[in-house]
C-alpha cells in the first residue's frame, strides 16, 4: 500500500498533508509513503526531515503519485496535478463540497474515489480525526492575533506613570470551536470579551472562558442534531440586529465565526454598524469564504471603510498557522486511514465500506458523485 501528497495548488495554502510524525506511523505500518519535494516549507518541514522518517520525496507531484493507493491533500488539487493520480485511486482532504463553485468532474473522469473530511459525522468516536474541530481551532487564535497586529489598541489594561490604558473590548460572534478559541486567546491577552450565538446552550462554555454572553432569546431550538446553528426567522434577526447594534459601537476588535452549513454566512455587522464604530476598531470575518458575516466583508482581502474601520477577509487563517495546523491535520488523516482502510494483518488496502464514517465522507466514486447532500 502506498500513500502520496504533493505542494499544494493554492499559493495561498502553507499546510501540508503529511508531516514526518505521521510519515513515520504509515511506516511503522508497513506502508510506503512519498511526498514531492518542497510540499512541506510551507509548514517549516524540510524534505530531509521527510527522508529520516521514512518517506521517498520525489521530484515531481506526478513522480510521487505514482501506484499510490491514496492521495492526501489539504485542499483539492489543481486539475493539472490531479492528471497525475491513478486512476480509481483514492483521493482524501478538505475538499469544499458544499461551496457552489466546486466541480468534481475531472476527479469523476479519473473515477478518483474522494473523500471529503468536511462531512466527517460528528460523533464521538471521530473526535480524533475531526479536522475542522483542529483547523478551527487555529483559525480562532489566529483571527485574534491579526487583530492584534491590524490595530493600534494596546490589548491589556496598562497602568503607567502617565495614566492608565484600559483594556480592549472584544466580541466574538459565533462561540463554535473557532469563536471559543479567540475568547480564550482575548482573554489571555487581557481583553475585555464579550460573545454572542443564537445556541443558548453556548452560554455556558462563552462564560466558562470568561465572555459576557449576550441574550437574544429564541421562541425554537436554534440547533441542528449536527450542532450547528439554524438559520432564524425575521423577528429574531430583527431582535438580533438590535443588540449587537448596541454593543458593536463600543467594540474595538469584533471577530465573526457565523456559518451554516451549505449555505450564504449569515450577516451579523450591517454597513450602518460598521459606520457606528471607532477608527481603528479591527473585524476580522472568518466567514469570508461563505460571503462573510459583514456586509463589506472583501475575500482575501484587508480593507479600510471611510470611517477608518479596518475590515480583514482572510479566508484561510489556519494556513497562517501551518506549523502546529499541518501536524494536527496529519494526525487527523492518519487516523481516518489506519481505523478506516486498512488491514492490520495482511498490511493492504481494505476499506470498511459499511463504516458510517466512510459514507458520511464518500463524495464521489467510479465516475459519479454519489454524496446524497451533492446529488439533486
Amino acid at each position: 500500500m502506498k500513500i502520496a501528497a504533493a505542494r499544494e495548488s493554492s499559493p495561498l495554502e502553507s499546510r501540508v498533508a503529511l508531516t514526518p510524525d505521521s510519515v513515520k506511523k504509515f511506516v511503522a505500518l508497513g506502508i510506503q509513503v512519498s511526498i514531492e519535494s518542497g510540499a512541506g516549507l510551507g509548514s517549516g518541514i524540510a524534505d530531509d526531515a521527510y527522508t529520516a522518517a521514512g518517506a521517498t520525496v520525489a521530484a515531481s507531484a506526478a513522480e510521487a503519485f505514482a501506484n499510490a493507493d491514496i492521495v492526501v491533500c489539504v485542499d483539492t488539487p489543481a486539475e493539472d496535478v490531479l492528471a497525475h493520480i491513478p486512476q480509481g485511486s483514492i483521493l482524501i482532504g478538505m475538499l469544499n463540497p458544499l461551496d457552489k463553485l466546486t466541480d468534481f468532474s475531472a476527479l469523476n473522469a479519473r473515477s478518483i474515489h474522494a473523500y471529503a473530511m468536511e462531512f466527517l459525522p460528528r460523533i464521538s468516536r471521530a473526535q480524533s480525526m475531526d479536522v475542522l474541530s483542529s483547523q478551527s481551532n487555529l483559525a480562532g487564535y489566529r483571527a485574534v492575533i491579526e487583530a492584534v497586529a491590524a490595530t493600534s489598541k494596546t490589548i491589556p489594561m496598562m497602568m503607567t506613570a502617565a495614566g492608565t490604558i484600559p483594556p480592549a473590548k472584544v466580541l466574538v460572534l459565533g462561540v463554535g470551536v473557532a469563536g471559543l478559541q479567540a475568547i480564550a486567546t482575548a482573554k489571555r491577552l487581557g481583553a475585555v470579551v464579550s460573545a454572542f450565538d443564537v445556541r443558548a446552550a453556548t452560554k455556558e462554555q462563552a462564560e466558562s472562558l470568561g465572555a459576557k454572553f449576550i441574550e437574544v432569546p429564541a421562541a425554537d431550538n436554534a440547533e441542528t442534531s449536527g450542532g450547528y446553528a439554524k438559520e432564524m426567522d425575521d423577528d429574531y434577526k430583527r431582535r438580533q440586529e438590535e443588540a449587537l447594534a448596541a454593543v458593536i459601537k463600543t467594540q474595538d476588535i469584533v471577530i465573526t465565526t457565523a456559518l451554516i452549513p451549505g449555505k450564504p454566512a449569515p450577516e451579523l455587522i450591517t454597513k450602518a454598524m460598521v459606520a457606528s464604530m471607532k477608527a481603528g476598531s479591527v473585524i476580522v470575518d472568518l466567514a469570508a469564504a461563505a460571503g462573510g458575516n459583514c456586509k463589506l466583508t472583501k475575500r482575501d482581502d484587508a480593507i479600510q471603510t471611510e470611517n477608518g474601520v479596518v475590515l480583514l477577509g482572510y479566508t484561510n487563517l489556519s494556513s497562517r498557522a501551518a506549523s502546529d495546523a499541518s501536524p494536527l491535520y496529519a494526525r487527523n488523516l492518519f487516523t481516518f486511514i489506519s481505523t478506516l482502510m486498512f488491514d492490520k494483518t495482511t498490511k493492504t488496502l481494505k476499506i470498511l465500506s459499511d463504516d458510517e464514517l466512510i459514507k458520511g465522507t464518500l463524495v464521489t466514486k467510479g465516475g459519479k458523485t454519489v454524496h446524497p447532500a451533492l446529488v439533486a
